[in-house]
């Protein structure tokens, strides 16, 4: 993004970064596991060469490449950006994470906006089958995301 220094400096302040998992966000990956039978989802912060996982489900990594993240292309947007079949999709289908572990086909990143404007990162549903996201889905990953940011503004101590 053309703002990525300014971005950069929100995520960082927000003293996050290689923290231990907290259940305050352990819950909420679980829950919309739950709620969407989804394999994986995460809470993906975007740093400069990689994109770390403050919360997860369905995936060992800690961390991946910026270079072939999707969310990576999310924090360029402020709405959801769904991919119903990445193998189709001229953008994504030879990413190594399509052609190759975790072998994505269905992503839905919701863009996790702070009150500066800075998107500092996604709430994010993979699956290993393409599929559709309907509105009511839709609304219920928005509402979701609002929860994530919720709790980025509270410090660990208030969680």
């Amino acid at each position: 993004p053309p703002d990525d220094v300014q971005r950069l400096k929100a995520l960082h302040a927000l003293l996050i970064l290689d923290t231990p998992p907290e259940q305050r966000f352990d819950r909420i990956v679980q829950f919309a596991a739950g709620e969407f039978k989804m394999p994986i989802v995460l809470i993906s912060l975007v740093d400069e060469h990689r994109q770390w996982f403050k919360a997860k489900v369905g995936l060992d990594a800690c961390e991946t490449a910026r270079a072939v993240s999707f969310c990576g292309h999310v924090i360029t947007r402020s709405e959801l950006f769904i991919i119903e079949d990445a193998a189709r999709d001229a953008r994504f289908a030879d990413n190594p994470q399509v052609t190759g572990p975790p072998h994505v086909r269905f992503y839905c990143g919701a863009p996790l906006q702070l009150p500066s404007g800075a998107t500092v990162g996604t709430l994010c549903l993979i699956d290993q089958q393409p599929r559709s996201f309907d509105p009511l889905d839709q609304a219920i990953l928005i509402a979701l995301r609002e929860l994530v940011l919720e709790e980025l503004g509270k410090p660990a101590a208030a969680a």
